[in-house]
């Protein structure tokens, strides 16, 4: 990845990357960016993110696989039916077989 771009582009870079019908966490994209303290700032990319409309902000979520991130998306239930629309089953706002929709960007990705 180009160093030199800015932080919230290579977090955009990685969630561009996780395959439909998956999840990662704020944490796993930063442990693979090598900032693994800053899942919070990568929480912050994601809400900064519904300008740019190929980053599937949906695909993340807290390291349980908590919908933390939907109140960012219009107040309504769109997060939870997107996920859904990818055949991923969601209950009181958390992922359902988590383990089993997790992609890690650090075993997916080469560097």
């Amino acid at each position: 990845m180009d160093e030199n771009i800015s932080f919230f582009e290579r977090v955009y870079q990685v969630v561009r990357q996780v395959p439909y019908g998956r999840v990662t966490s704020y944490g796993a994209i930063a442990s693979y960016l090598g900032a693994a303290r800053s899942a919070r700032m990568v929480g912050w990319a994601m809400n900064a993110s519904h300008g740019h409309d190929d980053v599937p902000a949906h695909r993340v979520v807290n390291r349980q696989g908590l919908l933390t991130g939907k109140h960012h998306f219009g107040g309504t239930n769109l997060m939870q039916q997107l996920l859904e629309n990818e055949g991923i089953k969601v209950k009181e706002n958390k992922i359902v077989d988590f383990k089993k929709h997790f992609w890690n960007p650090a075993e997916a990705l080469q560097r």
